[in-house]
């Protein structure tokens, strides 16, 4: 019975902590239903037994929610799913239902695929970027390397309208992938344009296909359902992605980076871009991946933008900010020949919802 705590074991017990955390820090900033569906997990000590059963590393509530929703969009859970639609008081007994009902379609859902965070463009942040670089470089035509992001939907940042909040619009006005983003501080973003893009390269160990509609049902399952706006999208970001699907090269994404410099046609600038990445890797791995900058840069100009945690970017100024201050800079490198020039033109704050601009 929900919340029937009888027999339950040090795991469940752990397990029902680290639900209940989830419901009153993580899901509580961003989504209000997962919130109240891990908390009613927590209470329940034979749905935290079931999802003991899981492998360690799959029981965590980012994995199991992310089933949970997979179930309802395929239609395995139709009554979680209209109140997921709903958006109402009766997601979290439909939520528990589900797990109690069906604990075994759940955990091999949890087990088929790893967990994919929010896998949305970071486009308000890049854009402005990645034009002032082909500007400074004179480039009339770029090629874009993604690194670290396995469905490359960053290579989707000129097919994108943003909304900057101050009158300022870039990118295609028609698109039907529309982001908006605040700018904070005395300075606007540049209205650039972006040139045209020649060629787009993802670099990943393990890159997502989204023509495949499995790997596409997945993505969508580790958002949330709510707040649907979100969900919406990142569903216009999928179909623009597989109407014009990036090249995706598998690998270590500083190793394979060499290879990805061949995909960009002579003549087009190479612009190397990296959003939250870099802190997986080890700081000697950060290092070689400047160094394949350097390496690419002999042959001809490269830039590198960057959107990555105070001090975790090589090279790039830290504008005497702490780590883990809370916000990130966004960083461009210009590499021609021996030369390295690099820049923090901005900060930003919730992945690119918000940003300063502060190059001239």
């Amino acid at each position: 019975m929900p919340g029937d705590e009888g027999g339950t074991t040090d795991g469940a017990r752990t397990l029902a902590q680290a639900y209940r955390r989830y419901a009153e820090a993580d899901a509580a900033k961003t989504s209000p239903l997962y919130a109240r569906v891990a908390a009613a997990l927590s209470g329940s000590g034979e749905a935290l037994r079931a999802i003991e059963a899981a492998p360690a590393r799959k029981r965590n509530p980012a994995v199991i929610l992310a089933a949970l929703h997979h179930l309802a969009l395929d239609g395995r859970a139709p009554r979680l799913a209209a109140a997921y639609a709903a958006g109402d008081g009766e997601a979290a007994a439909a939520a528990l239902e589900t797990v109690l009902r069906m604990p075994g379609p759940v955990l091999a859902v949890a087990a088929l695929r790893p967990p994919r965070a929010d896998e949305s463009g970071r486009h308000a942040v890049l854009y402005p970027a990645v034009a002032e670089a082909a500007h400074r470089l004179g480039a009339r035509t770029v090629g874009l390397i993604d690194v670290g992001r396995p469905t490359g939907l960053n290579l989707q940042v000129d097919r994108v309208r943003i909304d900057y909040g101050d009158g300022r619009v870039l990118g295609d006005p028609s698109s039907p992938v529309q982001v908006s983003a605040s700018v904070v501080g005395d300075r606007p973003v540049p209205e650039r344009a972006m040139p045209e893009v020649v060629a787009r390269v993802g670099v990943d160990r393990d890159p997502v296909d989204v023509t495949d509609p499995e790997e596409a049902r997945w993505l969508r399952a580790c958002l949330p359902p709510d707040p649907p706006e979100r969900l919406a999208g990142f569903e216009a970001e999928l179909t623009s992605a597989a109407a014009a699907p990036p090249l995706q090269l598998r690998g270590d994404p500083v190793e394979a980076l060499s290879d990805a410099f061949d995909h960009v046609p002579d003549g087009a600038l190479p612009v190397v871009t990296t959003s939250w990445t870099l802190s997986r890797l080890p700081l000697e791995s950060r290092l070689r991946f400047l160094h394949r900058l350097d390496e690419a840069a002999a042959r001809r100009p490269v830039a590198w933008v960057s959107a990555e945690g105070v001090g975790v970017a090589p090279a790039v100024p830290t504008l005497g900010d702490r780590r883990a201050s809370g916000h990130s800079i966004i960083g461009l490198a210009l590499l021609d020949g021996p030369a390295l020039r690099t820049e923090a033109v901005g900060r930003c704050w919730s992945q690119g919802r918000l940003l300063a601009w502060l190059a001239d």
